[in-house]
């Protein structure tokens, strides 16, 4: 079998503190362990004992060496050179936790006769349990002089008595004796450039910077190196400890290596001015979480959150060795079979922006809401949705463009996946709109749409005759949302019916609402006039001399099959009516013809209405409500390109 030469004391050596070795060493036990002790292992995790021929030390292995380990490369006597590697103080004694590794071979008889270090023998002398190099636990590895101890009342254990004999001696390593035994041996003096320095916990010296891909929860000094290529809002928050603040941003290093870092309350006033998107930073003392995939896309194993000794440092000379950004653009087509939820990187030709809308939020706040339709060579388009102040930066710029006549390329970096109208792209906070980017993906979509892509026929993903339209996004009629029994599930459904509104009631078409916010969010609950003549809310326990008005309109709908009562709230009614709540109920209360004007121009007048059904409870009595979420006016060309692709799948399927 191959042999190999260690590095002589390449163990104490690197204990000691020099992090610059790289050191040849052997692996002589190895095997995964629980990161988190809740029985079943979140990740794998990689520990054992590395050695020099002479002394062994404990080792951790990162996340990143985890398959070398479980595909067979790296295992008992394997010989590898550490590469890098840092030294953190773990349940009171020294282990070199790997970062990078190379294996020099696989394979190999354990070389030398390595013994216990005495800083890993004097972490168990308040534990007489002695760990194997085969992975198990027993009592009573006993050399010398053997004093008993009793840990409970039944069980007898034998301490090592290390002093007053020179006889002991290490039970060699060999495939015959698996297990070794502690030997009083002489510590390790390193050099004297080592000395004087102090404990290593207590090393002051700038930590060194190492990649991001690198970084593990076992490292007690890090320092990352990257660009910022995004930045959050600050979004606020309120928990069972009470309110807080917080923004994220995320870094991108020479390496590729991605992690985002969130800073909350005090942090979040010490960095949020600091940080800024596009330069690069050293961040160094944060504390490492794993990462939540719920809120974080990045393809990295954990998230950084800045503490009270955490620093980030701005590099003003950095040159172009870190790239600005990563893109991994998906052609339009493959959204089609994309989970909803999922976040991707889109690019194509703007062709159509939509006005911006207000429209209210589910916490009651209202934010902007804008449509934009791309394009690109796959042949399909995709709408994509323009939340908050994307509407008036980006989205004005766009829609002054496609004004002009001129469709610019845009790109979407960080952009989800939803299936509200079959299926389209939204933005989120950490979203980045990029338009004509200097970007190949760019020249080579401008080069196809002005060549004649333009003029090209493609469909859309986002209308109600996508075929990968699921149940809740078909089109129904008013009869069969009761003869199928839409809503009585746990989550409501949602569909489309063309119909023609036929009655309002006009007589309580708005509340009165009161209009305090806190933070960014309105309380929109009904206010009553006091006897002092001003608008109380129960809630906020307030007066205001002024209240707003809300729309909660009642309205009867109609198709071919029957009728239905349908509820249409704030922004719906709002924009079927044309007017705002306020400006309506002040025509009805001055008898000004505008409001029978308002009213009557809605009615006998074909729509397409999407509506929510669910079923809710009240006064003890369950039944179906169906309420309005959107409303668009009845165009016969689009209903005819949506019954001639109607017609052609029902050829197909026969």
């Amino acid at each position: 079998m191959a042999s190999a030469r260690l590095s002589p004391n390449g163990v104490g050596a690197a204990l000691a503190g020099d992090t610059n070795l790289r050191p040849i060493v052997q692996v002589v036990n190895l095997r995964c362990v629980n990161v988190d002790g809740k029985g079943t292992p979140r990740s794998d995790r990689w520990r054992g004992l590395v050695s020099d021929g002479a002394e062994t030390c404990p080792a951790m292995f990162a996340g990143q060496l985890s398959d070398l380990a479980r595909s067979g490369l790296i295992r008992r006597g394997s010989v590898v050179q550490l590469d890098e590697y840092v030294i953190n103080m773990v349940g009171g004694r020294r282990v070199i936790v790997v970062l990078n590794l190379t294996v020099l071979l696989a394979e190999c008889d354990i070389i030398g006769n390595p013994v216990i270090t005495p800083e890993s023998e004097s972490s168990n002398q308040n534990n007489p349990r002695v760990e194997q190099f085969n992975g198990t636990r027993q009592y009573g590895l006993a050399a010398g002089n053997p004093s008993p101890t009793r840990p409970n009342g039944n069980v007898p254990v034998f301490q090592p008595s290390l002093a007053g004999n020179s006889l002991n001696t290490a039970t060699r390593l060999s495939d015959k004796s698996p297990v070794f035994q502690p030997t009083a041996q002489p510590s390790y003096r390193p050099a004297p450039s080592y000395k004087n320095q102090g404990a290593i916990a207590k090393n002051e010296a700038p930590a060194r910077i190492i990649p991001i891909s690198s970084l593990n929860p076992y490292q007690g000094r890090w320092a990352i190196k990257g660009r910022v290529t995004a930045k959050g809002d600050i979004r606020r928050y309120h928990n069972a400890k009470g309110e807080g603040k917080v923004f994220n941003f995320d870094l991108l290093d020479s390496d590729g290596g991605e992690i985002r870092v969130a800073c909350f309350n005090t942090q979040l006033d010490r960095f949020y001015e600091v940080v800024e998107v596009g330069k690069v930073y050293v961040v160094s003392r944060g504390n490492l979480k794993p990462v939540q995939r719920n809120y974080n896309h990045l393809n990295s194993e954990w998230e950084i959150t800045l503490e009270r000794d955490s620093s980030v440092d701005l590099c003003p000379d950095e040159n172009s060795s870190i790239p600005s950004q990563q893109y991994n653009f998906r052609p339009i087509s493959e959204i089609e079979d994309t989970p909803t939820g999922t976040i991707l990187d889109i690019i194509g030709v703007a062709i159509s922006v939509s006005p911006s809308t207000t429209v209210q939020k589910k916490n009651g706040t209202e934010t902007l809401k804008r449509i934009i339709g791309l394009k690109d060579m796959s042949g399909r388009s995709v709408d994509l949705t323009m939340w908050g102040d994307f509407c008036n930066r980006e989205g004005s710029q766009l829609q002054e463009m496609v004004e002009r006549g001129v469709f610019p390329v845009l790109g979407v970096k960080t952009g989800r996946v939803n299936d509200f109208n079959g299926k389209c792209v939204g933005t989120i906070s950490s979203s980045q709109l990029l338009i004509d980017p200097d970007l190949s993906e760019a020249h080579t979509l401008r080069q196809w749409f002005d060549g004649g892509g333009r003029d090209a026929s493609t469909q859309s993903i986002s209308r109600d005759h996508t075929p990968a339209a699921s149940r809740n996004e078909v089109r129904t009629t008013v009869a069969k949302i009761k003869d199928d029994g839409l809503g009585m599930g746990d989550k409501p459904d949602w569909v489309t019916v063309k119909a023609s509104i036929i009655f309002f009631k006009s007589d309580n078409f708005c509340y009165t609402a009161c209009p305090t916010k806190e933070g960014d969010r309105q309380c929109n609950k009904k206010v009553t006039k006091g006897t002092s003549g001003l608008w109380v809310c129960d809630k906020c326990d307030k007066e205001f001399p002024e209240c707003d008005y809300r729309y909660l309109l009642q309205l009867q709908i109609q198709d071919h099959s029957g009728t239905t009562w349908v509820t249409a709230f704030q922004e719906t009614a709002q924009e079927l009516l044309g007017c705002s709540a306020l400006e309506l109920i002040t025509y009805k209360e001055n008898g000004d013809p505008r409001f029978a004007e308002t009213m009557l121009s809605c009615l006998f007048k074909d729509y397409l209405l999407r509506l929510k059904v669910k079923e809710e409870t009240y006064s003890d009595e369950r039944r179906v409500k169906n309420t309005l979420v959107k409303v668009e006016r009845f165009e016969p060309a689009a209903e005819s390109r949506y019954l001639l692709d109607l017609l052609s799948r029902s050829v197909a399927s026969y």
